[in-house]
């Protein structure tokens, strides 16, 4: 039965960087010297390859359009998404803004009150940064002539 790991200790993730080519030529040369008198970390190593070799050479089949498109599928449904984002992003400003002013009257303090509008403030801006980017990425997408 061969052991999981190498016995003399040798870090068997240099035999994926040596296969990648991310080592020095002093470490490839470690790795090679290495390799010639363990047994286990050559098997090992010939196991790399062998997956290496099999995952480079398998080819896949493209998915189609359908599969990778989040666009909607109709029209119509097109319509609906963009009329409950206009309904539902002033809706959500009015209660945000309704609750920022509820929390103010209901606090007592100073401090209390810089607390709670701070950090609903913090969420509130984050919200609209991460909107404002969606609505500037879904007038172009910057991906289209990226094969799939």
């Amino acid at each position: 039965m061969m052991p999981e790991r190498c016995p003399t200790g040798f870090d068997e993730r240099l035999l994926t960087a040596y296969l990648d080519g991310e080592l020095t030529q002093d470490g490839e040369q470690r790795v090679e010297i290495h390799v010639e008198d363990c047994a286990h970390c050559a098997g090992v190593l010939d196991e790399l390859r062998t997956i290496r070799e099999a995952s480079m050479t398998t080819s896949f089949a493209t998915p189609p359009d359908e599969q990778w498109n989040e666009l909607p599928k109709t029209a119509a449904s097109g319509v609906l998404r963009r009329l409950g984002w206009w309904l539902a992003v002033p809706w959500l400003l009015v209660l945000t803004a309704y609750a920022l002013y509820e929390a103010w009257l209901g606090t007592a303090g100073a401090l209390e009150r810089v607390l709670v509008f701070g950090g609903i403030s913090a969420i509130v801006l984050l919200f609209l940064s991460v909107l404002l980017d969606r609505l500037r990425d879904a007038r172009g997408d910057r991906y289209r002539e990226v094969e799939k």
